[in-house]
C-alpha cells in the first residue's frame, strides 16, 4: 500500500516520475498562475475532538433557537410539539438510508411507510389520491398549477394575493418559460375578495388558486371560491395547513380539485427552514397527472398483502422538456415522521392540537388588543394565526423582544409594503398562557 500513499518526500517522487511530473506546479499548470494562490491556507491550527465539540457547541449557542427562545414566528413554519417516538424511529438506518424503493421486495417497510402516509393525506384532505409528497408546499402549488394547465389545456391561472408570498414566488419561477400567465385576484378584510375573482375569471383560466387558513390566518370561504371556479369550467387548487383540518371541513368536500400543503406541521422541525416536506392530494379524474409517485397496495401469486410502486413520473428520463413534471423522488424521511406523527397523535390528538391552537391564539389576540398598543388589521376569522398593527415602529418592537429571547412575529411589510408596522404572530399548542402573557407585557414596555 505504501507505494500509493506518498507518505515521504521519496515516495512522492516516485509517483510524479511515474506520471511524467517534475513537480507539484505541473499538476497545476492548465490554472492561471494570476489565480493561484501564493501563500498557505489560512486555516486554523488542528483541534482534538473534545475542542472542536465546544467550539462547535459555542457556534451553535449563537443560534435564536426554540429550545431557548420563546416563538411566536409562524408565517409557513410552526412550533409544533413533536413526540419524541418520531426521533426515534426515523433515526433508524433502514430509514433514513433508504431511497427510491424500486425493488418491492426488498422495499417492504419503504413501501408501506408511504402507503399510509398517502392514506392519511387522503384523509385529511378529503381527496382521493396522494402521491408519496414532495419537496415542501411551494413546490406542490407549483405543480398543481402545471397539472391544471395540463388537464385543461388552458394556460392562465389565478392565485391570491393571500396565498403565501414564498409560494407565489416559486410559482412564478416555475411559469416563467412555460407560456402560462399568473394573474393574482385581490382581499377584502383579509379574505379572497370574490368580486375581484369573478371579474377576473375568463375561458383561458385553468385553475384557482387558495390557501386556507390563508397567509393571514384568516379562513377563506371555499365553497364560494369553488362554485365560481368550477362554472367556469376551472380546477380549483387549495393549499392548506394540515392541522387545521382536524377543525375545519377537508378541501375535497367543499369541491377542491387538488390539495397540497406544507407538512413541516405535522412532527417535523423548524431546522432553521427545512427540509420540509410538501403533501399533493388530487381527485381520481387527475391521478394518472400526478406528480411524483404513488405507492399501492397489492397482493401477491399466494394471495399475501404487498406494496408496490403503483404509478411513478419515470417519463422525464427520457422525455425531458415533455415530461409531466420533473419530480422523480420525494422526501421519504420527512414523510415518514408525518405519518409518525399522525399515527401518534390520532385523530382525538390532532383535534385537540387545533383546538389548543385556536382558542390560545384568540387569547393572545384578545390581549394585544385590549393592551391599546395594537389594533385589529382584519374582523375575518382565523385560525392560529393573526395579524395586528403596532402603534410604533414594529422593528424596532421585534428587535428590543428578540434581545429578551422572544421571537414576536413576522413583519409584513417585508412581502405587503401596504401594510407597515403590522406582525403576523402565530401561536401554536406549545405556548403557555405564562409565555403569551409575557409577550403581552414586554410588547407593553417596549
Amino acid at each position: 500500500m505504501s507505494k500509493y500513499i506518498p507518505n515521504t518526500d521519496e515516495q512522492k517522487r516516485e509517483m510524479l516520475s511515474e506520471i511524467g511530473a517534475a513537480g507539484i506546479d505541473d499538476l497545476f499548470c492548465d490554472i492561471s498562475g494570476k489565480i493561484r494562490l501564493k501563500s498557505p491556507l489560512n486555516l486554523p491550527k488542528p483541534l482534538s475532538d473534545i475542542e472542536l465539540s465546544k467550539h462547535m457547541q459555542t457556534l451553535s449557542d449563537k443560534n435564536a433557537d426554540t429550545d431557548h427562545y420563546t416563538c411566536f414566528l409562524g408565517a409557513g413554519a410552526y412550533d409544533h410539539y413533536i413526540p419524541s417516538i418520531i426521533d426515534l424511529l426515523i433515526s433508524r438506518q433502514e430509514f433514513y438510508t433508504a431511497y427510491t424503493p424500486y425493488q418491492p421486495e426488498i422495499s417492504q417497510g419503504t413501501l408501506q411507510a408511504i402507503f399510509e402516509y398517502q392514506s392519511m393525506i387522503c384523509l385529511l384532505t378529503g381527496m382521493d389520491v396522494s402521491n408519496a409528497s414532495l419537496y415542501d408546499g411551494a413546490s406542490a402549488v407549483a405543480e398543481a398549477v402545471l397539472l391544471a394547465c395540463r388537464a385543461t389545456g388552458r394556460t392562465r391561472v389565478l392565485a391570491a394575493k393571500t396565498l403565501h408570498p414564498e409560494s407565489r414566488e416559486v410559482l412564478r419561477t416555475y411559469t416563467k418559460f412555460s407560456g402560462i400567465t399568473v394573474d393574482e385576484y385581490g382581499f377584502l378584510d383579509g379574505a379572497a375578495d370574490l368580486s375581484d375573482l369573478e371579474s377576473r375569471l375568463n375561458p383561458d383560466t385553468a385553475a384557482v388558486v387558495v390557501q386556507n387558513p390563508n397567509f393571514f390566518g384568516i379562513i377563506e370561504d371555499l365553497k364560494e371560491i369553488s362554485e365560481l371556479a368550477h362554472k367556469n369550467k376551472s380546477l380549483l387548487i387549495v393549499s392548506c395547513d394540515p392541522i387545521s383540518l382536524a377543525l375545519l371541513k377537508p378541501p375535497g368536500e367543499l369541491g377542491a380539485d387538488i390539495v397540497v400543503g406544507e407538512g413541516q406541521s405535522l412532527g417535523n422541525p423548524l431546522s432553521f427552514g427545512g427540509p420540509y416536506l410538501g403533501f399533493f392530494a388530487a381527485t381520481k379524474q387527475l391521478m394518472r397527472r400526478i406528480p411524483g409517485r404513488i405507492a399501492g397496495e397489492t397482493v401477491d401469486l399466494s394471495g399475501r398483502r404487498g406494496f408496490v410502486l403503483t404509478l411513478q413520473t419515470r417519463e422525464q428520463h427520457i422525455r425531458r422538456e415533455k415530461a409531466t413534471s420533473n419530480i422523480c423522488t420525494n422526501h421519504a424521511l420527512n414523510a415518514l415522521a408525518a405519518t409518525i406523527y399522525l399515527t401518534a397523535m390520532g385523530k382525538n390528538g390532532l383535534r385537540e392540537v387545533a383546538e389548543l391552537c385556536a382558542q390560545k391564539a384568540h387569547y393572545a389576540y384578545s390581549r394585544l388588543i385590549e393592551t391599546g398598543k395594537f389594533s385589529p388589521v382584519f374582523t375575518s376569522p382565523f385560525f392560529k394565526e393573526f395579524a395586528v398593527k403596532y402603534r410604533g415602529d414594529v422593528r424596532k418592537l421585534a428587535s428590543r423582544l428578540l434581545e429578551q429571547k422572544i421571537l414576536a412575529g413576522y413583519i409584513m411589510e417585508n412581502d405587503y409594503p401596504e401594510m407597515d408596522n403590522v406582525l403576523l404572530v402565530a401561536v401554536t399548542e406549545k405556548r403557555a398562557k405564562h409565555e403569551i402573557d409575557t409577550l403581552v407585557e414586554r410588547a407593553v414596555c417596549a
